[in-house]
């Protein structure tokens, strides 16, 4: 894919602002619609990335693919489902924040398998400077 778009005839200023027409699928409930190579050009156009005919295709085969996988998923029978927001309360199980006493410097130290001058010693990771 190259970085430049490429004109189909449309106005992309105007389809940025107003976004495509969806109005014929408001009758399609419970139905994707698929995509067409006028659509994956188009959105090629907004993303600003020149298509090859090869990647439309392609493209146009994977978001139709990815479509009727949402189609699928919207077939499940959930009319007995209560609709949720967060499947997990929504609580933060924090411990009381209440100042305790640090351990002392010469027993963290003591857990480190390396340390210099009161500090851990770690290993170049970065290679020589």
């Amino acid at each position: 894919m190259t970085t430049m778009a490429h004109d189909h005839g449309g106005n992309t200023a105007a389809a940025l602002r107003t976004g495509p027409d969806t109005s014929q699928y408001g009758a399609m409930v419970g139905a994707m619609p698929t995509f067409t190579r006028e659509e994956i050009m188009h959105l090629g156009d907004l993303a600003r990335i020149a298509l090859t005919d090869e990647e439309i295709t392609r493209m146009q085969s994977e978001l139709n693919v990815i479509a009727e996988s949402i189609d699928s998923v919207q077939e499940v029978a959930t009319d007995d489902v209560e609709p949720t927001a967060n499947p997990v309360p929504l609580e933060a199980y924090l411990r009381p924040d209440v100042p305790v006493t640090p351990l002392p410097q010469s027993e963290v130290l003591a857990a480190a398998p390396a340390t210099a001058d009161g500090m851990f010693v770690a290993p170049r990771i970065l290679g020589e400077e």
